[in-house]
C-alpha cells in the first residue's frame, strides 16, 4: 500500500468530501479520485460510497480507518525519530476525558506537555459522554466508570475509589450515617445521571436509589454544594483528594458496605503500535496522579 494514497483516504474520511480533501493536500479533485480507486485496488473492497454531494465510509473502509491511522502515524514517527534536531513527541494527540476529572488532573498537566515537545499539539475533549474512540479518531479515552466489555487495549492509571463526603459542617449538625439504609434519612446530592450510589459488600456491587433535593451534570456543581455543606455527596477519591487534605470534606465510613473500588483507565485501540506521543502523556498522567 501506498502511504500517500492511505493519507489522501484519511483526509477524504475525516472531511467527508473529495474536494475538501483535495484542497487540503494541494490536490486536484481528479487526482484525489484516482489514488483512492487505486488504494481500494490494491486492497480488494470498495473503503467509500461516493455521490455527487457528499462521501461516506463503507463498513470495510470503517474497519481500515484506525489501520490506516497506525500505518500514517508510524511513518511519521519514524521520520522525527531518525531527524535532526528531534526533541520530544511529535503530532497531534487527541484525547477524550470526563470534564471532572479533566480539568483537575489533565489541564494542568498541557503547559510542561507541550514545553517539553515542541513538536506536539494537543486536542482535549472533555465529556461525561462514552464515544467511540475508534470512530471519531482519538488516541486515547481516560475513564473512571467501570470498564464494559471491550477490543480497546486498557492501562490502568491509578485507584479511584468511590467516597462518601460531607462537609464537616453538615456532620455537625445532622450527625453520621452508620449504615446503608441510613442513607434516607440525609440530604443527599447527586449527578443528574446517577440514580444509584454504588459500595461494596463481600466483593459484590450493591447500590441503593438517591432521590435528593438537589441533582447536577456536574462533578463540580455537586462537589461546591457538598463543600457549602448542603448534604452528602457520593464522588470518586481523585474528584475530592484536595478537599479531603484540606479537610473541606470528611470521608464517611458505613458499617455494613465498603466503598466501591473504582480506578482511572486510559484506552486505546491498539498495542500493534503506540505513537511517542500517546505514551510520553500517559507517562505524564501516570506521575500525576502518584
Amino acid at each position: 500500500m501506498n502511504l500517500k494514497e492511505i493519507e489522501i483516504f484519511l483526509q477524504v474520511a475525516q472531511t467527508g468530501s473529495l474536494t475538501q480533501a483535495a484542497h487540503r493536500l494541494d490536490m486536484s479533485p481528479m487526482s484525489v479520485s484516482r489514488r483512492l480507486a487505486a488504494l481500494e485496488a490494491s486492497l480488494g473492497v470498495r473503503l467509500l460510497h461516493r455521490t455527487t454531494r457528499a462521501v461516506s465510509l463503507t463498513p470495510e473502509g470503517a474497519e481500515f480507518t484506525p489501520y490506516a491511522r497506525t500505518m500514517l502515524e508510524a511513518e511519521q514517527s519514524a521520520r522525527v525519530l531518525f531527524s535532526s534536531g528531534r526533541q520530544g513527541a511529535g503530532g497531534q494527540l487527541r484525547v477524550t476525558a470526563p470534564s471532572g476529572l479533566g480539568q483537575r488532573i489533565l489541564v494542568p498537566l498541557i503547559p510542561t506537555l507541550l514545553a517539553e515537545n515542541p513538536d506536539m499539539k494537543v486536542d482535549l475533549q472533555l465529556s461525561d459522554e462514552v464515544v467511540d474512540i475508534v470512530a471519531q479518531g482519538f488516541d486515547v479515552a481516560i475513564r473512571v466508570a467501570p470498564l464494559r466489555d471491550s477490543n480497546l487495549i486498557a492501562r490502568k492509571i491509578a485507584d479511584n475509589p468511590r467516597v462518601l463526603c460531607a462537609a464537616p459542617a453538615y456532620l455537625q449538625r445532622h450527625g453520621r450515617p452508620q449504615r446503608l439504609a441510613d442513607l434516607a434519612s440525609f440530604a443527599c446530592l447527586r449527578l443528574s445521571n446517577v440514580l444509584q450510589w454504588s459500595f461494596a459488600d463481600d466483593g459484590q456491587t450493591t447500590g441503593v436509589s438517591i432521590d435528593g433535593r438537589f441533582s447536577c451534570s456536574s462533578v463540580e456543581g455537586v462537589r461546591s454544594l457538598c463543600k457549602a455543606g448542603l448534604g452528602l455527596a457520593q464522588l470518586t477519591h481523585w474528584d475530592i483528594r484536595e478537599e479531603l487534605r484540606r479537610g473541606e470534606l470528611v470521608a464517611i465510613e458505613l458499617q455494613d458496605v465498603q466503598p466501591q473500588a473504582l480506578a482511572v483507565w486510559a484506552l486505546f485501540p491498539s498495542h500493534r503500535y503506540l505513537p511517542l506521543r500517546v505514551g510520553v502523556f500517559l507517562d505524564a498522567l501516570a506521575k500525576a496522579m502518584g
